[in-house]
């Protein structure tokens, strides 16, 4: 199954101490409901990151499940955004389905910034966990 919802808000972040970049999609304009926020470090991962598979991307949804890596697939086409998750990675983001369709209508210039910033994203860490098709 996929699961699909309508992104009424599109962002992109990074941050100013040079930690983290993020690209986020929200159901709501305030940021309620279904979220999607990829993220990555800014800097190279320590010894530790590494260890714990936390050298890769990392996929954030409501109630701040979370999961490393997991992103298998990325295409967006027109306004919509299909990614393809990971499905060991399922319980962990607290979701039921591996395939996810957002249509998104948001501003075009904050699809434009979420576009480029979760094409960088979904590019950093380890060559395995890098997802197998990215089409932004």
């Amino acid at each position: 199954m996929t699961y699909r919802f309508t992104a009424r808000a599109a962002g992109a972040e990074v941050d100013p101490d040079g930690c983290f970049i993020e690209a986020g999609l929200t159901e709501g304009e305030d940021g309620d409901g279904f979220v999607l926020l990829f993220m990555r470090g800014e800097e190279v991962p320590d010894e530790q990151e590494v260890a714990l598979g936390m050298d890769t991307h990392c996929l954030v949804t409501a109630g701040q499940g979370t999961a490393y890596g997991c992103v298998r697939a990325a295409v967006m086409e027109g306004g919509v955004l299909r990614v393809s998750l990971d499905p060991d990675a399922l319980e962990s983001l607290g979701l039921d389905d591996a395939e996810i369709e957002a249509v998104i209508e948001a501003p075009a210039g904050d699809v434009a910034r979420f576009r480029e910033t979760l094409s960088h994203v979904l590019a950093y860490g380890r060559a395995d966990a890098r997802p197998a098709r990215v089409v932004l």
